[in-house]
């Protein structure tokens, strides 16, 4: 056989999100803003001698690194698409990238309960007025953010057989959870630093701080699990097993051995072994799995049933 001949059974690796390029734009726009409102901050708290603004100043370049994160495992992700070294492509930096900002996210609310249970035993006196206006631009910013990050991909349900999260960007999921996390932080300093400034209630500030840091756990923990998932190959889409199973198991044809995982967003590889009395060519199993959406690389291993009569 002619090697030139052989290039129509080849296929591609390149499992990138169908979003990928305007995610990868949008995510670079905003680590530019988050860096612009960060070193702003910086140099006003420094100016003033405020530690308010220094410490939100602080607290946004560690977010601006989880975004960088991100933007540059979209870059990679795209410059390697085509490479061979990576088995199955590189559709899967996303979820690394994810899961790195996640533990980001987890040392972040760690670090504001820690800063808020000081606070609530070693009250200090607070530039209220200051204070408050840091907070409502870096909310500003945050929305703004967040606006340009959601993920619009995420409401299209697909037709047939996945309901869940499986086709969604972990990637800009975690970037998005970042600003999230950032402008929750921003209301709850908003409303204490009210309370606090109303009430004379100094402890209000730091116990919102705390309620905040919960919260940042608990997504921080939502995302670990989620990118996790993907980066240990955990079976990916049960309705889609099924459906698979369905379309096979035909005229005696019996599915041994199913594999199902998630090779970037929006696509899954799977791995079948068919055992048949008459078995037909793997391309004839392909053609009845044909439509399915988001299922991009299929291998399928036939064997022959052996006949207990013969």
């Amino acid at each position: 056989m002619h090697s030139h001949s052989i290039d129509q059974w080849k296929h591609d690796h390149v499992f990138l999100g169908s979003q990928h390029a305007r995610n990868e734009r949008r995510t670079w726009v905003v680590v530019a803003l988050t860096a612009i409102m960060m070193v702003g901050e910086i140099m006003a708290g420094w100016l003033s001698g405020s530690m308010a603004l220094l410490a939100d100043g602080w607290h946004m370049a560690t977010h601006a690194v989880a975004l960088g994160i991100a933007g540059l495992a979209y870059l990679f992700a795209r410059q390697h698409a085509q490479s061979s070294r990576f088995s199955f492509g590189t559709g899967k930096f996303g979820d690394l990238a994810a899961f790195a900002s996640a533990i980001i996210l987890a040392m972040i609310a760690v670090q504001v309960a820690y800063e808020s249970v000081v606070r609530l035993i070693h009250p200090v006196p607070i530039a209220y007025r200051e204070a408050i206006s840091v907070a409502v631009l870096g909310l500003a910013v945050n929305v703004l953010s967040a606006w340009l990050l959601r993920d619009t991909h995420s409401h299209h349900h697909d037709h047939g057989h996945s309901h869940e999260h499986h086709h969604h960007d972990n990637n800009l999921r975690a970037a998005y959870v970042h600003l999230l996390a950032d402008a929750a932080t921003s209301i709850l300093a908003i409303a204490g630093l009210v309370v606090a400034m109303s009430a004379q209630w100094v402890w209000a500030d730091p116990a919102v701080g705390l309620i905040g840091s919960i919260v940042i756990a608990s997504w921080a923990y939502g995302l670990i699990r989620s990118c996790g998932a993907v980066l240990l190959d955990v079976s990916a889409d049960k309705n889609l097993e099924t459906v698979i199973r369905d379309r096979l198991e035909t005229k005696g044809d019996r599915v041994t051995d199913l594999h199902v995982w998630q090779v970037g967003p929006g696509h899954r590889a799977a791995v079948i072994s068919v055992v048949s009395d008459q078995p037909l060519a793997p391309a004839d199993y392909k053609e009845r799995l044909g439509g399915l959406r988001g299922l991009s690389h299929v291998t399928i291993e036939v064997e022959t049933c052996p006949n207990p009569h013969a």
